[in-house]
Parts: structure tokens; C-alpha cells; sequence
């Protein structure tokens, strides 16, 4: 499968001076030991893999001497193999199980940057368990993967022409035949259930997989879940879960905006925020920031104690409503589409690299993303149908004048009044 990140990764690789290892950060399941093994694959002529979770004795190593030195001369033995700079790709699989491996990588900053070396972990473990020793500030590069976005899943499904198609119409902002913008409609539609887990999207297009994709779903879903009682201290485990489960809740209200009480009855943010902020941290929930103003830079103009909160990844979001395709196109399945729209749009304007923000104005108008495009404040509004109208979009022209606004609904391609068109299945080109 293709993904747009080994792009940067080749860059890293044929970097010639300051050369950092790189860190690959990720939630759980997005893909990252398949990305590092296909870099391994395409630009080094071999490659050591370690992967601290599956082999704990050579985590056993790294309590000693951690200077570069030393590791390569403890790799090079354990795994009977020469480590030549500019040919050999070193793997950290599961770094997050060693920390003081995940402390080596300064020393190869300091001492060895002629040796490739790149490590991944579950955000879960690398961001927040770190019990001994500090993580190597200022000494990795680090990159974020993401699930697969729609043009990446349309890679995967052997459909280049289609995605090229979409950003040839983006770019020239002109509509797309109908029959195209048709096809493209239903992909969207299907991708609303499967997500952009790698695994999940192989299963989907395998006709002989063992498990269906459904199952996978579900099962990284309760990956997850259980994820949260591997990492998370025994007494924030129950608030957590609870917070997360109540996500469903959260999304089908009128305003999105996080109410702790519909995780229980009294609930609080001084005994919820925490848990709050470890699922953000772990990568598994997108978190989206209200605005009171619509000026640069938006983060500047929050209100710290309201915001959104959206599944990191669709499939997770069917999974644990049990939606399918043919119940998310039902008739009283109307208000959902809207739902599954707005994740769909957050999360792939959150892989676009922007930051999640909504303006808010009193409580009479609300915009769904603010996002900062060509050094200026772009608000956005997302609709799961061709119904259109928005009169909170209106408030906010009115209000701050922006350059042009940005309409992300089941229309086609258009620009009218200010306010650019742009079909679901074409977010990613934002």
C-alpha cells in the first residue's frame, strides 16, 4: 500500500549532513512497521529489525552502555551482521518497551549521524509512559502517520486515475463529470465504514481474507480499549473508558461541544480532564479547540474550556456504533451522515497538518473548522448532504470578511458567492 509519508522518509534517508533518527510516531495500527520495512526495502541494501515488544532479551542489552558505539557492536552480535553506514537500516520496532533504547537515539544524534536509524512506537508508550529516563528532546526528527486518508485508500483500491481526476478538479476548482463524481460519492460513502486502517482496508479488498473487515474493526477497537488499561495508572483506567464511550453521545448533539456530563451524571472536567487529555495524547481522539475570533493565529483566540472531541479514525467510529454502509444511506440515518461527515472532515484536515479549531459566536453560530491556508483564517463548513445552506457561515462572512470560505458537502465542484465548493471525497486536497 501506498502512503504519502515515505516521501519525507526518502528525504530523511538521503539526507548528507545533520542527520537525526528518526522518531515515527502513530496510534496503534496505522501501519508504522510496514512503512519502515518498505523504506528498508527501497533504499538500504540491508536492514537490522528489533522489535523490543516481540524480543524482551534484547531489551536486556540496553541497561548498560547506551553510547553508539557500544549498541552497534551489541546489534552487530546479537544479529550476526555488519551495520554499514549509508547501507544498513536500523529498526526500533516497539521502542516504546525499552525506554533507555529510546534514550540511545540522542547518542546516535551526538556520535553516529552516518547511521540510519529509525524507531516507532505506539503514541500510547513513547508520548506516555515514561517512567526512568528522558526522551531525547531536540535529538530526533520525528513524523506523525496518520491512518490512510480517502486518496491514499483510492491508491490502495486501484484507483490512481480517480484520485489524480479529483486534484486536477480541486486545483482548477471546475466540476466533475457526473458519472465520476458519482463513483467518487460511493467510494466516500464506503470509506466511511472501513476507516484508513491499513488492515482493515487490505481485509476490505481481499476476497479471501480470513478475517472480514468488520471483524479487524472491531478488533482494533477493543485493541484499543485494552490499551488503555495497559498504559493508562489503574485509577484513571475507568474514566478514561468512560469518556471515550461516551463519544457517540457527544457527536449526535446539536452543538458538538464536550459536556462531561453525559459521561455520568455530575461529572467534571477537574475529574475528567485528565483523562481527556491522555486520550488526545495517545493519538485516539482528534481534539478540536473553539475559537471566539476568527483572527490569526486562532490558537491565540481560544477558549480553553470548550471544545470537540472525534474519533482519530472512521472505521473506529462504525465500529463502535455499528453502523453500516446500507444503515448510514437509511432515511433515519439522516443526523449520522452529518456526524460521519465532520469526523471524516477533522480527520483528514488534522493528516493535512492543521490544527483542529471551530468558531463560536454567543451560541447563536457555529462554524466547524477554522483552519489557517495560505497565511490566512479559512473558515469551513462540512454537510453531509447537497442541502447547503448555512447560516452560521453567513455570521461569520459578515462578521470577518474572510478571503473566501469553504463548503465541504456532497455537491460538486463551484465557487459562488465566496464560498468555494469542495465534494466530501475531496478534503484531502485541502
Amino acid at each position: 500500500m501506498k502512503r504519502k509519508i515515505m516521501e519525507k522518509l526518502l528525504q530523511w534517508r538521503n539526507q548528507r549532513t545533520d542527520r537525526m533518527p528518526m522518531l515515527l510516531y502513530g496510534a496503534r495500527q496505522v501501519g508504522k512497521t510496514f512503512v519502515m520495512r518498505e523504506l528498508a526495502a527501497v533504499g538500504f541494501q540491508n536492514t537490522v529489525y528489533v522489535n523490543f515488544e516481540e524480543d524482551q532479551r534484547i531489551g536486556e542489552y540496553f541497561r548498560g552502555n547506551i553510547k553508539a558505539d557500544e549498541v552497534l557492536s551489541v546489534l552487530e552480535t546479537y544479529f550476526h551482521t555488519r551495520i554499514i553506514p549509508d547501507q544498513t537500516l536500523i529498526i526500533f520496532d516497539e521502542i516504546q518497551m525499552c525506554e533507555r533504547a529510546l534514550t540511545s537515539l540522542k547518542y546516535f544524534a551526538e556520535e553516529a549521524p552516518e547511521y540510519h536509524v529509525i524507531a516507532a512506537g505506539s503514541l500510547l508508550g513513547v508520548a506516555l509512559k515514561r517512567e526512568q529516563f528522558s526522551f531525547p528532546v531536540g535529538k530526533v526528527q520525528m513524523l506523525t502517520l496518520y491512518p490512510m486518508d480517502f486518496e491514499e485508500y483510492l491508491w490502495a483500491k486501484g484507483k490512481e486515475l480517480l484520485a489524480e481526476e479529483i486534484r486536477k478538479h480541486f486545483a482548477e476548482n471546475t466540476v466533475m463529470a457526473a458519472e465520476l463524481h458519482q463513483d467518487a460519492m460511493q467510494e466516500y460513502r464506503h470509506y466511511c465504514i472501513t476507516g484508513g486502517m491499513p488492515a482493515v482496508i487490505k481485509a476490505d479488498i481481499a476476497r479471501d481474507a480470513v478475517l472480514t473487515q468488520e471483524e479487524i474493526r472491531q478488533m482494533i477497537l477493543n485493541a484499543y480499549i485494552a490499551d488503555m488499561a495497559k498504559y493508562a495508572q489503574e485509577k484513571e483506567t475507568v474514566k478514561i473508558f468512560a469518556a471515550y464511550d461516551s463519544l457517540p453521545v457527544q457527536l449526535a448533539r446539536d452543538s458538538k461541544k464536550f459536556q462531561y456530563k453525559l459521561i455520568k451524571s455530575g461529572a467534571r472536567a477537574s475529574q475528567y480532564g485528565d483523562s481527556i487529555d491522555w486520550l488526545v495524547q495517545s493519538g485516539i481522539v482528534y481534539k478540536c479547540g473553539k475559537c471566539t475570533q476568527g483572527f490569526l493565529p486562532p490558537a491565540a483566540y481560544q477558549d480553553l474550556s470548550a471544545f470537540k472531541l472525534y474519533y482519530s479514525d472512521l472505521g473506529l467510529l462504525s465500529a463502535r456504533t455499528g453502523m453500516t454502509e446500507q444503515s448510514l444511506l437509511a432515511r433515519e440515518s439522516e443526523r449520522f451522515r452529518g456526524i460521519y461527515a465532520e469526523n471524516y472532515a477533522a480527520c483528514a484536515l488534522r493528516a493535512n497538518g492543521y490544527e483542529l479549531f471551530y468558531w463560536e459566536s454567543e451560541g447563536t453560530a457555529e462554524v466547524d473548522f477554522l483552519i489557517v491556508r495560505e497565511g490566512r483564517v479559512i473558515p469551513v463548513e462540512c454537510k453531509a448532504g447537497d442541502h447547503v445552506k448555512a447560516k452560521s457561515l453567513m455570521v461569520y462572512r459578515e462578521k470577518y470578511d474572510p478571503a473566501y470560505c469553504i463548503r465541504i458537502s456532497g455537491r460538486n465542484f463551484g465557487m459562488k458567492d465566496g464560498i468555494r465548493s469542495v465534494p466530501l471525497y475531496a478534503v484531502f486536497c485541502i
